[in-house]
């Protein structure tokens, strides 16, 4: 089967290489309908290895080259021995954390995605999403609903990400939030935040072009680029009593993204990192204990999750499929998607890969 596979840094290969084994006991075969490109994925693309491993990852033996992708879904083809949740010929979108389910101290009590076993289909399992096929485990596919369709399946593990920040910083009916960032996260946070009752929501971003799109999407989004504007300035301003956001979201691993959600959030207010930083940055922690500053970690989400924000997809009430901005082939993937998302001036949020082309 064809499949893009990670070598290394700028070094993406798309090739033939043996389709799936049959599934074992407790796994199933999918056949990869769409695929996102993330910015994970990117980053392995341009500076990589950095989740790929280079020896066999402890858990799953897994290493380079790997076949990339772990925002996708399909359709079952085969599964295996003591299956019982899915059947052939049903659509699926993945949920990538690959775990112990036992005998690990966070598994045990339900908190998979905090394993310190932790892989992930696409990054650090025998497959990706960025193939033909893909075998994962059962717990790794959740059916999903007529209503839903194959783009919106492959923007679940995305949405999880987002509505997972949004839970972090207990985003409620009436709240004032500020994302910083208007990539696909940051703009999935938005509608995450709506969905979850924002009242009032701001983003901040340096690219004009990402700051429309985002009004596209929520007319009433207040928009700041901190080129021209200070961000807490600008949410002090609009806010009730001129105090700041009851929560500020920061999506990029930025430095002065995350000052710029210290600033921002009210006295008692909550800051959440969901952004990957590349290196230690530094933090007026004088202003977090004198405002009565909560501060949180947003690490991917719970598993469990996955019905949860396929409602919230398929009812509409998260309209994910308005970050798409392009669809592309596996065999223009790098050209068509992992070079044009890397364009500082690029307009594309969420380009997918079409597998059946």
């Amino acid at each position: 089967m064809r499949a893009l596979r990670f070598h290394a840094a700028k070094d993406l290969r798309l090739e033939d290489i043996p389709a799936p084994k049959k599934p074992g006991p407790g796994q199933v075969l999918v056949r990869n309908r769409f695929v996102g490109i993330c910015g994970t994925d990117l980053h392995e693309y341009s500076y990589g290895p950095i989740f790929i491993p280079t020896e066999p990852h402890p858990f799953t033996g897994a290493h380079g080259p790997q076949v990339l992708g772990h925002e996708f879904c399909g359709v079952v083809e085969t599964v295996g021995e003591g299956v019982t949740s899915v059947s052939v010929g049903d659509r699926v979108s993945i949920q990538p954390l690959v775990m112990p389910r036992s005998g690990d101290y966070y598994s045990d009590r339900g908190l998979f995605h905090l394993s310190t076993q932790l892989a992930l289909v696409g990054l650090s399992w025998e497959g990706g999403g960025m193939a033909e096929a893909a075998l994962v485990n059962e717990y790794n596919v959740q059916k999903i609903p007529d209503e839903m369709t194959d783009e919106e399946a492959a923007l679940v593990e995305p949405t999880a990400v987002a509505v997972y920040a949004c839970d972090r910083g207990s985003v409620s009916a009436g709240n004032s939030v500020l994302v910083t960032g208007a990539g696909p996260i940051g703009m999935l946070t938005l509608l995450a935040a709506r969905a979850a009752g924002a009242a009032q929501v701001f983003v901040s971003d340096l690219n004009d072009a990402r700051l429309d799109y985002a009004k596209g999407i929520l007319p009433d989004v207040v928009t700041i680029n901190p080129k021209r504007d200070n961000v807490g300035d600008v949410v002090r301003a609009n806010t009730e009593g001129n105090v700041g956001c009851d929560v500020a979201i920061e999506c990029v691993g930025n430095e002065h993204a995350l000052k710029a959600c210290v600033d921002s959030v009210r006295k008692q207010g909550v800051v959440v990192q969901t952004g990957l930083h590349p290196h230690e940055n530094p933090l007026d922690w004088f202003q977090v204990t004198f405002r009565d500053l909560e501060v949180k970690g947003s690490w991917a989400y719970p598993t469990h999750y996955w019905p949860r924000v396929i409602r919230l997809i398929a009812s509409g009430l998260l309209p994910a499929k308005k970050v798409i901005t392009k669809r592309i082939t596996l065999d223009t993937a790098v050209k068509e998607g992992f070079d044009t998302l890397l364009d500082p001036a690029g307009t594309h949020l969420k380009i997918l890969i079409d597998l059946s082309k």
